[in-house]
């Protein structure tokens, strides 16, 4: 514990967690600071890294109030408790993880789910999960934690 406070004194942000969210968390700091991220085992363990389903994101405006509403429903309202906040910056998010190569799974021609006009609607595989009534959650086969924690690292 002496050697973490000695090195915490020596950096400008301590995260942590080396999930999707610490991860994501450093990646946008600017680039002059000095990150420590501590984990509470190897970077495997996350829950991130573990994680099977994909990631849930608002495909168009107008699916808002139900893409809110399967969202809290998804965790049995427990998540307004938690102070969490939806907002509508999903699809801008997903096109940042991209940039770092994260890579969903794509539409294939015989896709006939498109729902919105955006790029990323019009390419990628959408599939339901848990509490959505429509699909709205990308994917990666059957390891989209992996695919996303193993991209950021």
């Amino acid at each position: 514990m002496e050697k973490i406070k000695e090195k915490q004194d020596q950096v400008d942000v301590v995260i942590v967690g080396t999930g999707v969210a610490g991860l994501f968390a450093a990646l946008n700091l600017p680039r002059d600071f000095k990150i420590m991220m501590i984990t509470k085992a190897d970077l495997e363990s996350s829950d991130s890294f573990l994680a099977q389903g994909g990631i849930c994101v608002l495909r168009d405006e107008s699916d808002y109030d139900s893409y809110f509403e399967d969202t809290m429903r998804a965790g049995h309202y427990e998540n307004r408790k938690n102070g969490r906040y939806y907002d509508r910056s999903s699809q801008e998010i997903i096109r940042e993880l991209i940039g770092y190569g994260v890579e969903f799974e794509r539409r294939t021609e015989h896709s006939d789910d498109v729902i919105g006009d955006s790029d990323i609607s019009r390419t990628y595989e959408y599939t339901r999960e848990g509490a959505h009534s429509s699909p709205r959650i990308l994917f990666h086969e059957d390891i989209t934690g992996k695919e996303i924690t193993g991209k950021l690292l």
